[in-house]
């Protein structure tokens, strides 16, 4: 049996539906510059965003060991924690014949990187937690169990982005504009 119901029905619907797009829904408030700018803390590998600031292996060894140390293990090599990963070691695993081992120091192409991570979600139970001091510290000592730089090379904004990573060639660059 026919009915108007199905067709009432269809008519309100296409008369209530353009009204209830046309006014976008009224979610969270308009975010100032002011806001974003402590989240914005990304360090691309040509060191464009790092702060000012310095650091040793020497000075990162003690910083290294109160806050690094109880997840990453002793000298980043056997960590505590099975999610924290291996920090060190690696090195001329990445071929063909061999089991990867993918650390800081085997597999990363840029020290950058190092600096970014650790600055942004280290120490894991209080992230973004240290001085931008401590971080170039923690990330000398890194970088030098790697055997990447020595222990008295200061690293910092300017010398930071010039280490060259042993798998700095591994990757193959993808064109983020393709013409």
């Amino acid at each position: 049996m026919f009915t108007l119901k199905p067709i009432a029905v269809c008519i309100s619907m296409l008369t209530i539906a353009p009204a209830a797009q046309a006014q976008a829904p009224q979610l969270g408030q308009p975010i100032a510059p002011a806001d974003i700018t402590p989240w914005d803390i990304s360090i691309g590998p040509d060191g464009a965003g790092l702060p000012p600031g310095r650091g040793t292996a020497i000075e990162g060894e003690a910083i290294y060991v109160a806050k690094c140390q109880a997840c990453h293990g002793e000298k980043g090599e056997r960590p505590k924690v099975a999610l924290a990963g291996a920090l060190v070691g690696g090195i001329g695993t990445l071929a063909p014949d061999k089991t990867p081992i993918k650390t800081v120091g085997s597999f990363w192409p840029y020290a950058t990187t190092l600096f970014d991570y650790v600055r942004r979600a280290m120490p894991f139970q209080d992230t973004k937690s240290l001085t931008a001091d401590e971080v170039y510290a923690v990330s000398a000592y890194i970088l030098h169990l790697n055997g990447i730089i020595g222990p008295n090379d200061v690293i910092d904004a300017h010398s930071l982005p010039e280490v060259r990573m042993p798998n700095r060639d591994g990757f193959i660059p993808f064109p983020r504009n393709p013409k």
